[in-house]
């Protein structure tokens, strides 16, 4: 009978595959990532059948991630603007305390080695967010514009936003503020 496998060497692979990808892209080397999780590389593939799936498992994996961090604490009874906020500083907060996990969602995203049933996954989790933005276009509280262009402008402001935290921590609080406020203005009907 073949021996169960290990819930931390997989996670140790998936933390190692982050780490790298994070540095070196999608081209990172299978023997690198095994060598860093403290596995063979033959052990890698009993996890991962190979290298496409390993990095959609990882893009699932940080997605699901970032959902969970974004979701703690949903105000759900409380108006757009107030959830939107919720939404910016927890995304943020995630962001700036994973820094290796946003370089590696950011590569993944991009990356056509993730396949399109991936994404999909992944979007799939974030339905209840789309559930939100349609709620603001239906009511008229935000401005009818396509959902993608405003992931892109929060995309765009978070991480301006995230490098004005990296350059002046003790300001984060303002600079975390203003970037909303800039997103709000930039989405709302008025």
């Amino acid at each position: 009978m073949a021996r169960p496998l290990s819930e931390d060497k997989r996670n140790a692979i998936l933390a190692a595959a982050t780490e790298i990808i994070a540095v070196v892209g999608t081209g990172a080397s299978t023997a690198k990532i095994a060598r860093n999780a403290g596995v063979a590389e033959g052990s890698l593939f009993t996890y991962f059948a190979n290298k496409d799936e390993l990095l959609n498992q990882l893009y699932l994996d940080i997605k699901s991630d970032l959902h969970a961090a974004i979701v703690a604490g949903y105000p759900g009874g409380a108006g757009l603007k107030v959830r939107c906020e919720h939404l910016w500083n927890h995304s943020l907060d995630w962001a700036a305390a994973n820094p290796a996990k946003r370089k590696t969602m950011r590569q993944l995203g991009i990356s056509n080695r993730v396949t399109e049933q991936s994404k999909k996954a992944g979007a799939e989790a974030f339905r209840d967010i789309a559930a939100m933005m349609e709620e603001g276009f239906t009511t008229g509280v935000l401005r009818s514009q396509p959902t993608g262009f405003i992931g892109g402008i929060m995309e765009s402001l978070s991480e301006m936003t995230l490098d004005f935290i990296a350059r002046d921590g003790k300001n984060a609080s303002a600079y975390k503020k203003s970037g909303f406020d800039a997103f709000w203005g930039a989405i709302a009907a008025q």
